[in-house]
Order: structure tokens, then C-alpha cells, then sequence
């Protein structure tokens, strides 16, 4: 009765100062029991109901303030898609939590969700940087002889080079036996050269800019820059005999 007359007071209070009566206990015992309920439910449609029923609104609630209060939002995804994609990731981690080990899901769940939204801004900082422009590049890295291969047009015509390679290099796929990142570092290869057009569009015709090719691969792979240099050596030798071939 006591506890009673005392929120009724506080409410009172509340009004008087012109206040909304704000719930900040939206993740309380209830809530924790619901969750302790959802683990040891048997049936899909079991932890469905306890979800919709106790879990959805406070979770949502829960993500909402995370996102809000330490300002995790990511590049290129508005809040509501931040939102989603947090509450998806959450409840596939809702079956690691352990109620003996006596913590509270709520500082669980909270946990989880932090390190998650920093996790993802950390990745898609690592990608935006990984995916800098050719136009990025200082002009004094761009104009070192060390990082700009030329092909000598008083030889051969870069497109014969080019069109010779490609034809060589899908043989060459299919008939040798390639390890992933080679068949990998291949068919990105082939990607590259059907597209060199578009993909160097602006740049000399006369040269290629080695780190401009090594964003393309690493991009197009998903390999390290050592792996991509391990394997790219059978290509680099296929073409050299194609490229004297054609002198010939």
C-alpha cells in the first residue's frame, strides 16, 4: 500500500511540475523472467509468444537509447536500418545468454549490442578506407616509376595484349590445377581485363597504376595483399609468354 501511495504521490508531483510520468524501468524483473522463459521454451511457437508478448518493445527500446546515447550510427544507413539490423544480430546471440552464472540479461543484451554497433562502424571505416578512389592517391606515389608499369606501343597495341590475355587466361583456369585464391585471383583477373576500360576510364592508356589494380583485386577477392602477390606469380608468367609470343 505504501509502495502504492508513493507512486501516486510522484505522479501527483509529476503533474504539478508540468512533467510526463516517465517508466524507466522498461527492462525490469519481468522482463528478465521472460527472457529465462524464452530460453527454456521447447516450441517455436512458445518463444514466439514470450517475444511479442514481453521482449519485442523493451529490446527495441533497449537498441534505440544504445544507438542514441553513445551516437553509434553508420555510414550510408539511415536509423531505422541500423535499428533492424542490430535487433536481428541480438537475437541470434539471445541463446549464449546464462541465466546460472547469475547476470542480468539486460546487461547481457546491452553488451552485445554496443560491441556489435562499434564492430560494424570499425568494419565500414576499414572498407571506406580500403576502397580509396585512384584520385586519392598523391600525385608523388602516382608518378613513382616503381608503381607505374608501361606497355611500350612501339611493340604491341595494348587492346591485342589485353584481348590475347583474356583468351589465354579462361584456358588456363580450366585446364591447370589452381589452388582458391588462384581460381580466385583468375576469374578476378578476367573480371578486370573485360572491364579495364571502365574500370581505368581517365587514366593514360599507356600505362596501368599498380595500386589502382590492387584495390580492384582486393576488392574483387576479398585476399590479402600478400595473397594476391603470392598468387597472382602463374599469371604474371602467362603473360609474359604471351607478350613475347606476340613480339614474335
Amino acid at each position: 500500500m505504501q509502495e502504492t501511495l508513493s507512486a501516486s504521490t510522484e505522479d501527483v508531483l509529476s503533474k504539478k511540475r508540468g512533467r510526463k510520468t516517465v517508466n524507466l524501468n522498461y527492462f525490469a524483473e519481468r522482463e528478465e523472467l521472460a527472457v529465462r522463459n524464452f530460453l527454456i521454451a521447447e516450441t517455436f511457437e512458445e518463444k514466439n509468444k514470450i517475444y511479442n508478448e514481453f521482449l519485442r518493445a523493451p529490446l527495441d527500446k533497449m537498441i534505440s537509447s544504445i544507438i542514441r546515447r553513445y551516437k553509434l550510427y553508420r555510414k550510408d544507413m539511415n536509423f531505422v536500418e541500423i535499428h533492424t539490423d542490430t535487433h536481428s544480430f541480438l537475437m541470434t546471440k539471445v541463446d549464449k545468454f546464462k541465466p546460472a552464472k547469475e547476470k542480468k540479461a539486460y546487461s547481457y543484451f546491452g553488451t552485445i549490442c554496443k560491441n556489435y554497433l562499434m564492430g560494424q562502424i570499425i568494419k565500414d571505416q576499414k572498407e571506406t578506407n580500403r576502397k580509396v578512389s585512384y584520385e586519392d592517391i598523391s600525385a608523388s606515389i602516382e608518378e613513382r616509376p616503381d608503381m607505374i608499369y608501361r606497355i611500350d606501343d612501339d611493340i604491341v597495341d595494348t587492346n591485342a595484349v589485353i584481348n590475347e590475355y583474356l583468351k589465354e587466361l579462361k584456358s588456363f583456369i580450366d585446364k591447370e590445377s589452381l589452388n582458391d585464391n588462384e581460381k580466385k585471383l583468375g576469374y578476378a583477373l578476367i573480371d578486370l581485363f573485360d572491364n579495364y576500360e571502365e574500370i581505368f576510364s581517365g587514366a593514360d592508356n599507356n600505362k596501368f597504376n599498380k595500386n589502382v589494380i590492387l584495390l580492384s583485386l582486393r576488392e574483387m577477392t576479398n585476399l590479402s595483399t600478400k595473397e594476391i602477390r603470392s598468387s597472382i606469380k602463374r599469371f604474371k608468367k602467362l603473360y609474359l609468354i604471351i607478350q613475347v609470343k606476340m613480339k614474335n
